[in-house]
């Protein structure tokens, strides 16, 4: 058996509330895509291997590490980066976004309500691990495991800070869901 590691595939998505149509190579991880061909560096490469959550984004509403996920796996799918968070303020996971591909605009201005929350519960101290916690909180808080400490620290696990901000996180997360329920 050959492989030809050469043939590369198109992929129409939607990225970040815009709709795209790429062509790869069928091994391209999200994460390389994301930042090496369409300049998106919010999502860090960690560990690399899907431990440390830094690469987490939002793959149809839910939480997928952009290491372990190929591109052409999001065919016909809806792919939120931090950069496109702003953009989902009022539409919830995998929402309409806005602007122009690469979707970095702020809606309004406004940051979403969980990056506000991290700001106002300085849920941050390096920065390297916060694009992906921001995006596995979104996710968290629409699948309804934001009720108390101890299950915003399970739902959370997968995504590791090494600074040790998970006092300021949890509250962070906690804050963002009241404000989500009270809308």
């Amino acid at each position: 058996m050959t492989l030809d590691f050469a043939r590369r595939v198109e992929v129409t998505l939607r990225l970040n509330g815009r709709d795209l149509t790429t062509v790869v190579s069928p091994r391209t991880t999200l994460l390389d895509w994301l930042r090496d061909d369409i300049g998106l560096t919010g999502a860090k490469k960690g560990c690399n291997e899907g431990a440390c959550g830094t690469c987490t984004v939002l793959v149809d509403g839910r939480r997928m590490n952009g290491c372990l996920t190929l591109v052409v796996q999001c065919e016909g799918r809806s792919v939120t980066t931090v950069e496109g968070l702003a953009g989902m303020r009022g539409a919830g996971p995998g929402g309409t976004g806005g602007g122009s591909p690469p979707c970095t605009e702020k809606v309004g201005g406004l940051l979403h309500p969980v990056q506000q929350a991290f700001a106002r519960h300085d849920a941050f101290q390096c920065g390297y691990c916060t694009p992906g916690q921001l995006m596995s909180a979104v996710a968290c808080i629409a699948e309804g495991h934001a009720t108390d400490d101890a299950s915003v620290r399970e739902w959370m696990s997968g995504n590791i800070c090494r600074c040790s901000a998970y006092p300021q996180i949890t509250a962070a997360v906690l804050a963002a869901a009241r404000e989500e329920a009270g809308r």
